[in-house]
């Protein structure tokens, strides 16, 4: 090939396996230009011998004499030195090691590490005494030799340089492997290895963490093990089912198809007969590699450092005396049936790398305090608080009194928003029984004015049949010019109701407006304080109105009233699947003619009495279409809760009308404001509160979905009462 060609040595490499393919690994290996040819023994190394130069003839591949070597008891190959007793690091390789210099920068500690890496199977614990050069590595790390560094330093060359040997397989014979497991890492033993656990990895059940360590073993020998009879053994039992075992999540599946690309079978060996590969997976420096340098600011670090301190002073001065489980800890150490609780020299005990805090309830609420109150750590939720806490401290029921001191606290109560479903269960309202006998009423107000001065809308809707009105207002309108409007636009056409349903407006609650309705008969119902849902047909009505007025304002949005006649034709014509028909067809018995549909094919022409009974009939179905909808649609989003009279609830404000009643706004406003004591149960889902005299113009019945219980009562609360 010519030279120079960036693919050249890919593409001969590729030629080569090409022309050796059926000698590969059997007794030839390949390397670009280099070919070994290896035998058992002297007749045997003859014929491959003449096997492989036959190949190069048939190809017309020419070896130059002076560069080959034949019958060779050991020989050199990409820097290692390979012999019958196995493979050791070429001698050549280890006078260029022995003169290397200190490293001046970070160039030549690349280089350095480089070189060493390529050998690290020959050095054991390679990563962990290499540890010091890898940091000088890092990006945005300062350059500062220090005698960690030289030591290491030192230590990998002396390694490299004594020449230790890696044996080779008997792939004839069966392989046995063993494997362990700890929190810490995966231990295997078919020669010799080990692996740090991943952050994901030590999530694992123990289960499925016994099994990565057979999986990683498989990986990483997968050269030897393929294809061989291997025996596998494991110091957990309930393993060796695994191939039986009739439920299995997703990973373990993932797994066990990769484990049954092997001859293997696992079996079971006791943990303290499992000494080496134990030995492996539960090496202290696990640990130290998990860790992560945090640089903090130096007032940071001086506040930690007299923090921890104190603790470990209060620790030392009262465990000892006090703590009765800590001293049953520390005798369990003295006999030697504790392998995961240490004692240092001053006394401390420690669980694994975590400090064991004694039984005192004011140093435990001290670190819970400084983990969660102080000005750095900014009320985390008790997930969080919980895995910041345990990397440093342990005690019995520690997880319990984190989720009970955040539930607790109070600054949390008020500013956390919910991610639970809403609170109160349904209360459906009872279906009316007839046309226009219950309505429900709105307004959609801060509309752009118009040419005729209507700013608003009035939003009047049949409980029953859906059927709706969209009545042009204007926001100044008193009690008496809306009684007027109800009387020429409702009344006239439908009749007196027998109840209306509205929010608490003050129009609706006017004392004329009381009068009025008190003299025709019809009652009066207001929905509780900030819950629009209690008469949620009509907020439903008033999104889809406010989107078609959104449709007709591109054009011009200070006309939308000359569309509002077309708006409720368009509704009160359109198909509702509550009612699987258009209202207009219940309320009047046939289809609303129109210039699209202006004759029905073959419609059914009803007359007379025919037409009350189907009338009727309509008005029955839908009644009980809306029964079978109503409470299933609602209640699999919602969840029950309940409170008792006199229980402390905590009142959540929301951005709607009637927020600078409680004088809490902008952004940064807390969700909720002080606990009121309940006073009375209004219906299943609504309490009356306690207000204070600043809030008397604010209706004192609440839904339940505004309130949240208070778990400790302020002492300034408890003082007044």
């Amino acid at each position: 090939m010519s030279f120079g060609l960036t693919n050249a040595p890919a593409y001969f490499m590729y030629l080569m396996n090409k022309v050796f393919m059926e000698y590969l690994d059997k007794f030839v290996v390949v390397f670009i230009d280099d070919i070994l040819v290896f035998s058992t023994n002297e007749e045997e190394h003859e014929k491959h011998l003449r096997m492989v130069l036959q190949k190069l003839r048939e190809n017309q591949l020419y070896a130059k004499l002076s560069k080959c070597e034949f019958w060779l008891l050991e020989v050199s190959f990409l820097g290692h030195i390979i012999s019958k007793g196995g493979i050791s690091v070429d001698p050549c390789i280890i006078k260029v090691v022995q003169d290397w210099v200190a490293p001046q920068n970070v160039s030549e500690i690349r280089s350095f590490l480089g070189l060493a890496g390529y050998y690290r199977r020959f050095v054991k614990n390679f990563s962990k005494i290499a540890q010091p050069l890898s940091k000088l590595l890092a990006k945005g790390a300062t350059f500062e030799w220090t005698n960690k560094c030289q030591f290491s330093f030192e230590e990998l060359k002396k390694l490299l340089t004594t020449e230790p040997v890696l044996i080779m397989p008997y792939v004839q014979k069966l392989f046995t492997m063993y494997c362990a497991t700890s929190r810490q890492g995966l231990g295997c033993v078919l020669m010799q290895e080990g692996h740090v656990l991943r952050e994901h990895e030590q999530n694992y059940p123990t289960h499925d963490l016994e099994l990565v360590a057979v999986v990683h073993a498989l990986k990483i020998w997968r050269h030897y093990l393929m294809g061989k009879k291997t025996e596998i053994y494991k110091d957990h039992e309930s393993l060796k089912y695994i191939f039986t075992q009739p439920d299995l999540n997703l990973r373990q599946r993932r797994w066990l198809e990769l484990i049954k690309d092997y001859d293997v079978n696992i079996n079971y060996h006791p943990g303290k007969a499992n000494v080496v590969a134990d030995a492996l997976s539960q090496k202290s420096y696990c640990s130290h590699l998990i860790a992560r340098a945090r640089e903090l600011p130096q007032e940071l670090c001086e506040e930690c450092a007299l923090f921890m301190f104190g603790i470990l002073s209060h620790t030392k001065a009262v465990v000892l005396e006090i703590d009765e489980k800590i001293q049953a800890i520390k005798q369990s150490i003295k006999e030697g049936r504790s392998s995961e609780f240490t004692e240092d020299e001053e006394g401390v005990v420690w669980y694994k790398q975590r400090l064991c805090v004694p039984n005192i309830e004011s140093l435990q609420e001290l670190i819970l305090c400084e983990a969660h109150d102080s000005a750095y750590s900014m009320h985390p939720g008790s997930t969080k608080m919980y895995h910041d806490l345990k990397t440093r401290f342990w005690w019995y029921g520690m997880k319990h009194d984190v989720a009970e001191y955040v539930a607790l606290c109070d600054t949390c109560q008020r500013v956390k928003a919910e991610h639970q479903r809403p609170t109160g269960l349904l209360q459906p309202l009872k279906i009316p029984e007839w046309k226009w006998k219950e309505i429900g009423m709105d307004f959609i107000v801060g509309l752009p004015r118009t040419q005729s001065g209507f700013d608003s809308i009035w939003v009047i809707v049949d409980r029953l049949l859906k059927v709706a009105h969209f009545i042009p207002v204007k926001e100044r309108y008193t009690g008496k010019d809306l009684a007027k409007l109800f009387m020429s636009r409702i009344i006239c056409l439908h009749g007196v109701p027998k109840r209306i349903l509205s929010d608490r407006g003050t129009q609706f609650t006017s004392i004329f407006w009381k009068k009025l309705h008190e003299a025709t008969g019809t009652k009066l119902d207001f929905s509780s304080a900030y819950h629009p849902q209690t008469d949620g047909q009509t907020e439903r009505v008033n999104q889809i109105l406010e989107d078609m007025l959104r449709a007709c304002a591109l054009s011009n949005k200070k006309s939308w009233d000359k569309s509002l006649s077309y708006a409720e034709f368009f509704y009160n014509n359109s198909y509702q699947a509550s009612l699987k028909k258009a209202p207009f067809e219940v309320l009047y018995g046939r289809r609303c003619r129109t210039p699209l549909l202006w004759d029905q094919v073959r419609e059914k022409v009803v007359f007379g009495p025919d037409m009350v009974k189907e009338s009727e009939r309509q008005v029955q179905e839908v009644r009980n279409n809306l029964k079978s909808r109503q409470k299933s649609y609602a209640d699999h989003r919602r969840r029950e809760l309940t409170f008792e009279i006199g229980d402390h609830v905590y009142l959540k404000v929301l951005p709607i009308r009637g927020l600078r009643r409680f004088k809490v706004k902008g952004k940064l406003a807390p969700r909720y404001i002080d606990p009121f004591r309940i006073v009375d149960k209004k219906g299943a889902v609504a309490y009356q509160l306690e207000l204070p005299a600043s809030l008397s113009r604010v209706h004192d019945v609440f839904h339940v979905s505004q309130l949240k219980k208070c778990l400790r009562v302020p002492e300034e609360q408890i003082t007044l009462e």
